[in-house]
């Protein structure tokens, strides 16, 4: 008679597959996943306690190093915590020269999650079809800001620069462009029979499931729950555009890609309407003090990010720098299911669905 004994696996800490430097210590009985246990703390640089010896200002790179991929709405987070804070007017030329980076932002941390997916699960054409796009959206991210992955762009009050003349033009020319690209992608992944017998139901949980460990983002949305923080409570000038909340109900990995796929084209509508509606001109920064003080208190903010709900906390004493900061990490609280969903799986389908999570270290880490 055949027999098996448990034995432990270390998955990690590696960047392939695992996203980041990610660890997973495995209980495995065969082939079978018995416990899994996640390490995390590899890329812990204590953010939140740094900002109490900072002035505000100086506080926003260190957000850009959080969710690397989305660094525009960790900048924003921020300036909109302090500026909620300051009771402060945000001139409309400043709105949407925030809301277009912000969702270029968002297609590219898709676009990045969509093609290290295929190639986690063994696609390698897809990877190269992402970047491609990504590319495209680096490069006019880093005409406007300076850089190409950390921006360091919002400012409170408004933005560091304004954009430069023809960048509203390309950001134009590249919505139908990308909309064509997407077309090609579904040819490609979406209708492909392999990759859809290897997540169709792989990752399954429920929409009770989901509330109870607070996902948020397409990890709340792929179990039917239609909550999406720019339209149930609009920030900035998101109520100023008409697009849809991307839902999916079948709460699996398959249903997490579609929820994905479909907030690139839903932020393609809103960036097609802001560049219709982009001021001619216009302040680019509202009137604040060159030595930004919060008054006394305390706000709490949240908002949208491509991995779904961040908020910042600020606890003031009315000096330059915050007596108290907090970001709730949407990474941090959407990887807390992960050993639910991997107890009893098959290891073959660990990095199937750790990736269909779509974390990133950097935000889980803080």
């Amino acid at each position: 008679m055949l027999r098996t004994e448990e034995m432990l696996l270390n998955v990690g800490p590696q960047h392939p597959s695992t996203h980041g430097v990610f660890r997973l210590v495995l209980k495995i009985d065969g082939e079978i996943i018995k416990e899994a246990k996640p390490v995390i703390g590899y890329l812990h640089r204590g953010t939140e306690k740094l900002a109490e010896n900072l002035q505000y200002t100086q506080i926003i790179p260190y957000t850009d190093r959080m969710d690397y991929l989305a660094a525009m709405t960790n900048n924003y987070i921020l300036v909109h915590a302090v500026e909620t804070m300051m009771d402060l007017k945000i001139p409309d030329r400043a709105e949407y020269l925030r809301i277009i980076t912000m969702e270029l932002g968002r297609i590219a941390s898709h676009l990045v999650w969509w093609g290290t997916y295929l190639l986690d699960i063994g696609a390698t054409s897809p990877f190269l079809y992402a970047f491609r796009e990504r590319e495209m959206i680096i490069n006019m991210l880093n005409e406007i800001s300076g850089g190409r992955l950390t921006f360091n762009y919002m400012r409170v009050g408004g933005v560091k620069w304004d954009a430069p003349e023809g960048w509203v033009d390309k950001v134009r020319e590249f919505v139908p462009y990308m909309r064509e690209q997407l077309k090609g992608y579904h040819q490609l992944v979406t209708g492909n029979e392999i990759f859809m017998n290897r997540v169709k139901g792989v990752g399954k949980y429920t929409k009770e499931d989901a509330l109870n460990y607070s996902l948020s983002g397409a990890n709340l949305r792929c179990t039917g729950v239609k909550w999406d923080l720019r339209k149930d409570e609009p920030y900035s000038i998101y109520d100023r555009f008409d697009f849809d909340v991307a839902v999916q109900d079948g709460g699996d990995a398959w249903a997490r890609y579609h929820v994905r796929m479909q907030e690139i084209e839903e932020s393609l509508k809103i960036l097609e309407q802001a560049v219709e509606q982009f001021p001619a001109e216009g302040d680019i920064l509202a009137k604040v003090p060159k030595i930004i003080k919060a008054p006394k208190g305390e706000a709490f903010v949240r908002i949208e990010s491509p991995r779904g709900e961040i908020g910042c906390y600020i606890a003031s004493d009315g000096k330059k720098e915050p007596y108290r900061m907090k970001f709730r990490r949407p990474s941090f609280y959407n990887l807390q299911i992960l050993p639910k969903l991997l107890e009893g799986e098959n290891i073959a389908n660990l990095i199937a669905i750790l990736g269909a999570i779509d974390i990133v270290l950097g935000e889980v880490d803080g």
